[in-house]
């Protein structure tokens, strides 16, 4: 009876019309039960027991193999909740991680049912890949941000600047990055290009150094207007100093003597969050007291020399 059926099987791909092919092996098996109806009643219960037993083990199979992924889960939860792991990472592996076993289970219980499952499993890799090359963009986002969710960068709140953006981060997930500028535009960045490519992070540390170049005219006395820039800090309880961790005493010196213009450059430490406020200020401060003290800044000058022609 089995062998019947699996000639059924057999040659229903092969050129014989279909029809004709089932008509012929329903004859055969007509033709047993009516020669030797006893054998094909006890082939017939035995290919049922026989199933019925492939049945009752690939249900136990899916039972135990659904229970030991739930546990599996849980113990990667548990696993990233005491690692401290982003949540969106977390997510990402344990979702992975339980849609590959789901796919593996599946696999081996059909098995057990009898069939072949090398074709099943061909078919999923062609797919796999398929899928693969058509999501090459999106796969290759993809991994970049589990780079980027791995190795933090930067993280949501940071400012930073990528990819001829700068911005606040305001959300960052498993294919993409998004920004929110100063002006209020939302930026969306792909995890791809982001992690192959330079992110200055300004947020990185608690401190930053702050930097100004100050043009006063030529005959200006060098230390007079050294000790007006420092006094103009020393007003300024933002400015940190070498007591601060991190941190280094403000710094000016002459930097460099230009065609109009001698320049001075100032240095000084602040914190992170002050740091625009602190350069603004200083900017308006030295531009309001500096001529109070008789230290001007410059104009554009040339020297015209005249020749007399004979």
């Amino acid at each position: 009876m089995v062998n019947l059926l699996l000639q059924i099987l057999a040659n229903s791909d092969s050129t014989v019309n279909l029809a004709d092919s089932a008509k012929i092996h329903l004859s055969a098996i007509t033709s047993e039960i009516t020669n030797n109806p006893h054998k094909f009643v006890q082939d017939f219960g035995q290919s049922a027991i026989d199933f019925g037993l492939k049945v009752l083990a690939a249900i136990a199979i899916y039972i135990v193999g659904a229970w030991l992924i739930k546990k599996v889960k849980l113990l990667l939860k548990k696993f990233f909740q005491k690692k401290g792991t982003e949540g969106a990472i977390a997510s990402f592996v344990t979702s992975l991680t339980t849609i590959t076993l789901t796919v593996l289970l599946l696999v081996i219980t059909i098995g057990a049912l009898g069939v072949n499952t090398t074709s099943l499993a061909a078919l999923l890799a062609a797919g796999g890949m398929a899928i693969g090359m058509a999501l090459s963009g999106t796969v290759q986002n993809f991994a970049g941000g589990i780079m980027i969710l791995a190795f933090k960068p930067f993280k949501s709140g940071d400012y930073i600047e990528a990819q001829g953006y700068s911005g606040t981060v305001t959300e960052v997930n498993i294919v993409s990055t998004k920004l929110t500028t100063v002006d209020n535009r939302s930026i969306i960045l792909p995890n791809g290009a982001l992690s192959n490519g330079n992110i200055n992070n300004y947020s990185q540390h608690k401190i930053r150094r702050v930097e100004w170049l100050v043009d006063v005219e030529y005959g200006s006395d060098s230390d007079n207007v050294k000790n007006e820039l420092f006094s103009l800090l020393d007003k300024d309880k933002r400015i940190l100093h070498a007591s601060h961790k991190g941190a280094a005493d403000p710094f000016i010196a002459l930097s460099a003597l230009k065609d109009s213009s001698i320049e001075f450059v100032v240095r000084a430490w602040v914190k992170a969050e002050d740091y625009w406020n602190v350069y603004f200020s200083y900017n308006e401060t030295v531009y309001t007291e500096l001529p109070k003290k008789g230290i001007n800044f410059p104009f554009p000058q040339m020297d015209v020399h005249v020749s007399k022609l004979s």
